[in-house]
């Protein structure tokens, strides 16, 4: 028995360890401004890196919230997947008539995160693959994101509330959606891409530099 009590507590303690490692810390964007019905512009900061955010959409959107208001990303929805954090209460972009979006980056992030609120009969493509990475229920019911069958993007069964994940690095994002009287959005990251420091550059140089001088020997040797 004794011997068992510190193989069961180790057990425990790896599956929290895997657990924990599991989950990814987001950084949702601040949502700071917006000046008409068809854009807006905010940030987000991954560590010491600022990387401003913009959206622009060619449908009117409902609203924009950017300060104290109501928090529409209750539930369980969010951080039952890979995500280890909800987007913040005060921010969200609540659109309405359908269209095109673009969501723009001023660095090239990685993982690029999109958590949804109450999106009802909608039809949604991003034009590249995606991932369903957590749904349930939420502010306004529960409902389920089913992928089209070429993986590029969802319907939405009922009111969806969740989050899907776009695998790779993206200066931009752009999805099309149908209209409704509104479902809600923000975006996040898991990483921005690492900027090359001035002595990779300089490494870069001298070794085509050295490519093209071997390409010249054997021009001259031929």
């Amino acid at each position: 028995m004794k011997r068992l009590l510190p193989l069961a507590l180790g057990s425990l303690i790896t599956a929290f360890a895997s657990t924990s490692a599991f989950a990814v810390p987001v950084s949702w964007t601040d949502w700071t401004s917006s000046t008409d019905s068809f854009s807006a512009s905010g940030s987000l900061s991954v560590g010491s890196e600022s990387v401003s955010v913009g959206y622009s959409a060619t449908g009117a959107h409902a609203f924009v919230a950017t300060g104290p208001g109501t928090n529409y990303w209750t539930g369980s929805a969010y951080t039952n997947g890979t995500v280890d954090n909800a987007p913040p209460a005060s921010d969200i972009i609540a659109l309405s008539q359908g269209g095109t979006v673009t969501i723009t980056f001023s660095q090239t992030v990685i993982d690029p995160y999109i958590a949804l609120a109450s999106w009802n009969g909608n039809t949604v493509d991003f034009g590249v693959p995606i991932e369903i990475d957590s749904f349930g229920p939420g502010y306004w019911g529960f409902g389920t994101p089913l992928l089209n069958p070429g993986g590029t993007g969802f319907f939405g069964s009922g009111e969806v509330h969740g989050v899907i994940r776009l695998p790779g690095s993206f200066d931009s994002v752009t999805f099309t959606h149908t209209s409704e009287s509104w479902h809600g959005f923000t975006v996040g990251v898991a990483g921005i891409a690492p900027v090359p420091e001035p002595e990779t550059y300089a490494m870069l140089l001298v070794g085509l530099g050295l490519l093209g001088f071997a390409a010249r020997r054997r021009q001259q040797a031929a």
